[in-house]
């Protein structure tokens, strides 16, 4: 404990050059010496003497650090001497704390675009690293379901064909006619000019079920289903539900992700196919009433212009569509930390992210089939 002494803090200056420290320099002896403290101006150096020093707590630490620092600042080329070892660490360890103190800006300066650039493009890094290890996770998981078939959650993937298939049936079915009726309308004056009317089932057919059908189907559900999915398991993670998962024994990618991945990828097929039939039925009512062409006369085109291989190629995106879906919703509600509005913030993100993949995915195959002349 320091030793208290009767002499107040005291601080004399001979001359500019010389500072002479002295007294008790703690919370019971320092006084009113932070007012002659004020009136302290140094020369180009000083040497300060504390030889003279009895005694010293953290509030005369803090003091004397104070009126160092400030000669400095002043442009002062400050050394104290003669100070005991005990008195320099108390010194030391004040000065690093007002160092701290001082150091940190008071307001963040805004990032040049430069920096704005590298710190998105670091963002979207991580982000497609910690997105590759979800889906390595969620393989691992699914082969752990394979491997012991006891452990497969027969309900949830239920309850999930229900709510992702199911229910997403009207607006579906009711976007597609309406888009098929769109395609149809824009094409019937082209056509009409060169007499080629009964093209319509041409455009109509290749245009929906290669391009239009799997894809407005996406769209739909990345952002009816697979906001849900991000809100959902986003919404545990905040109320750390998920967390009791884990304390209980209870696998969350086997009870959350699985199910809706699996569920997501047999619905969407489904769904494609019930996309095709609206987008086509609303293509011919369009034709009917524009073109003149009946049902039986724009089927017997549809047949002959629309093969098998078309077909399937709107098909087989479907469940890569599904994934995509499925895995971006799911991964961004595990990154839900915080509050309510990072449920927000996540959800928003999924839907974003998920559609942008499910174009890019969709332009990919697009190049891949005209590689392969398909």
């Amino acid at each position: 404990m320091t030793r208290l002494s009767p002499n107040p803090a005291a601080i004399a200056q001979p001359t500019p050059q010389e500072l002479a420290l002295s007294g008790c320099w703690s919370a019971r002896g320092i006084g009113d010496i932070e007012q002659r403290l004020a009136a302290v101006h140094g020369a180009a150096t000083v040497i300060a003497d504390g030889t003279g020093i009895e005694a010293m707590d953290s509030a005369g630490a803090w003091l004397l650090q104070k009126l160092l620092q400030r000669l400095r600042g002043e442009g002062s080329v400050v050394t104290l001497n003669g100070l005991r070892p005990e008195f320099a660490k108390l010194l030391a360890a004040v000065a690093q704390h007002l160092g701290e103190q001082t150091d940190r800006p008071a307001a963040a300066a805004s990032p040049t675009m430069l920096e704005h650039i590298g710190e998105s493009a670091a963002e979207a890094f991580e982000q497609a690293v910690a997105l590759l290890s979800f889906i390595g996770e969620c393989v691992a998981a699914f082969a752990g379901w394979l491997a012991h078939p006891a452990r497969i959650r027969w309900r949830p993937i239920l309850y999930n064909i229900r709510t992702a298939g199911f229910d997403a049936l009207p607006i579906v079915g009711l976007l597609s006619f309406l888009l098929g009726i769109v395609v149809a309308y824009q094409g019937a004056d082209q056509l009409r000019q060169y007499g080629a009317n009964i093209f319509v089932a041409d455009l109509v057919g290749l245009s929906m079920l290669r391009e239009f059908a799997p894809l407005i189907t996406a769209i739909i559900i990345a952002g009816r289903s697979g906001s849900a999915y991000a809100a959902q398991i986003g919404t545990m993670a905040v109320t750390e539900e998920i967390d009791a998962m884990r304390t209980l024994g209870i696998a969350p990618l086997e009870l959350l992700v699985l199910p809706k991945i699996l569920a997501l990828l047999l619905v969407m097929p489904l769904l494609t196919v019930f996309a095709d039939a609206l987008g086509v039925f609303g293509g011919m009512i369009m034709a009917r009433a524009q073109l003149g062409i009946g049902f039986p006369e724009f089927l017997d085109r549809f047949v002959k212009a629309v093969s098998v291989t078309s077909y399937l190629i709107g098909i087989c995106k479907a469940p890569v569509f599904a994934g995509i879906i499925a895995v971006v919703g799911c991964f961004q509600g595990f990154r839900t930390h915080g509050g309510a509005d990072s449920v927000g913030r996540q959800t928003t993100r999924s839907v974003v992210q998920a559609i942008f993949l499910v174009i890019v995915a969709d332009a990919l195959f697009s190049i891949a089939f005209s590689t392969l002349g398909l």
